[in-house]
């Protein structure tokens, strides 16, 4: 990890923002995608000065890390989400912190109990339901097959959480074919879902980010590519 100077991190966003724009303008000019910056291998100072540059929305894979960032950088007006596995033990600090959105709904095992605690604390959260599109053994997440019905049993069994779209993790693999297959399976759910209320497509990282979204995502998680 290295604090990057100013010119530095902003050549890094103008190509990230560049090649964003190149690919969504190839699926109409119309379709907006979202930039979230995975903060998790960088500095705190990269954040101040990338928030200097425009960048608003951050993620964080691990509940104490968000925490700790989230207060020394409250002054800042940061949109933070969670973009990790949820440990059931560390529900409750993550429903202390508010996140703009929890990007990592996995199991109905961790929506139940956080549904509970939520409804215990008098609060809701925003969620993605995460997809295992390409259906790895590594990768946590609800099957291709099941994601639309549990999408709907969630939305009606569990009123503290409010559904707000899709994520995947693209396939593991060098072959983009099957990394392609892997966005498009989850995109074709998001349609499907979207009279269901679901607006955020989440797919895409720092490999395969333009390929996400000519794929239909409208909100990518990008880290390393910003802080080479």
């Amino acid at each position: 990890m290295a604090i990057l100077d100013k010119e530095h991190l902003r050549a890094n966003l103008d190509e990230v923002i560049w090649n964003i724009e190149e690919a969504r303008i190839s699926v109409s000019e119309h379709h907006i995608v979202k930039l979230v910056t995975v903060a998790k291998y960088t500095e705190l100072e990269n954040i101040s000065t990338l928030y200097e540059l425009g960048q608003r929305a951050f993620g964080e894979n691990q509940v104490q890390q968000l925490k700790e960032r989230m207060h020394t950088l409250e002054e800042l007006p940061l949109e933070w989400h969670m973009i990790g596995s949820l440990q059931k033990n560390k529900i409750n600090n993550l429903i202390d912190l508010h996140p703009t959105l929890m990007q990592s709904l996995d199991s109905l095992d961790l929506t139940e109990e956080l549904n509970k605690k939520l409804a215990t604390k008098e609060s809701k959260m925003n969620c993605l339901l995460q997809i295992n599109a390409a259906n790895e053994a590594s990768k946590s997440g609800f099957s291709s097959e099941e994601a639309y019905d549990m999408y709907q049993t969630i939305t009606e069994s569990c009123p503290n959480i409010n559904l707000k779209g899709v994520m995947t993790i693209g396939a593991h693999t060098e072959d983009s074919k099957e990394i392609q297959k892997s966005f498009e399976t989850t995109h074709s759910i998001y349609e499907n879902l979207q009279k269901e209320g679901a607006t955020y497509c989440s797919m895409g990282m720092s490999s395969d980010y333009t390929l996400a979204i000519k794929c239909g995502s409208n909100l990518v998680r990008v880290g390393s590519a910003l802080f080479k």
